[in-house]
């Protein structure tokens, strides 16, 4: 008797120990995420209209609408609207050190001019407010040597990489376009749907 009972209980230890690494084996499918149990976020159309309305009322170019913190690394997501250009201002060669900028064209069109070779470059000040709260560290130059020309229109996507310079340099009526702006050193202030909500609220006319 004794014999089967211990015989049982060895099979029921070793049964369990091979249920055991089978229920491991099926589990361990990959990394864990870099963003561990992370919400989704969400901006309606409504609320980019919001901020286009501020845009033209308050001839804002860039606004924030979300910083975004998704583990490895923070997303920004900005609207960004601009008026009739014939010619550049000087030294608006922009460039972001730290974060690269997906554009996303909504409506207008205009020229685009980029590259990395950037000529009398000047670092933006610490109280700049688009190092403050839009893109963190970056510059403005005079010009771009051997640049790449884009012509923009609705539809378009426009990847800029950070430490690459970027200007319009002629604009039709006007452009207006979302930007994704990826932000691994995380130097970016935060911004969730509420405060996109108060800041609505204090400045839509």
């Amino acid at each position: 008797m004794r014999k089967f009972i211990f015989g049982v209980g060895v099979v029921s230890v070793l049964a369990a120990f091979y249920l055991g690494r089978l229920s491991a084996q099926g589990t361990a499918t990959g990394p864990a995420p870099s963003c561990n149990m992370c919400e989704a976020d969400f901006v309606p159309k409504e609320e980019l209209d919001s901020y286009e309305a501020i845009s033209v009322a308050q001839s804002l170019t860039d606004q924030q609408v979300r910083s975004i913190d998704i583990g490895n690394a923070n997303i920004q997501i900005a609207l960004a609207r601009r008026g009739a250009l014939e010619n550049p201002n000087p030294r608006s060669v922009a460039e972001h050190s730290l974060v690269t900028e997906v554009y996303y064209v909504l409506s207008g069109s205009g020229t685009n001019k980029l590259g990395p070779d950037l000529v009398d470059r000047q670092q933006r000040p610490d109280d700049n407010r688009a190092v403050q709260f839009l893109n963190g560290p970056g510059s403005n130059s005079l010009d771009i040597r051997n640049p790449q020309e884009v012509e923009l229109e609705a539809g378009d996507v426009l990847v800029i990489p950070a430490g690459t310079g970027h200007q319009f340099t002629r604009i039709d009526d006007h452009i207006t376009y979302i930007m994704v702006r990826v932000d691994p050193d995380k130097v970016v202030p935060l911004m969730n749907a509420a405060d996109s909500a108060a800041y609505i609220n204090e400045n839509l006319p």
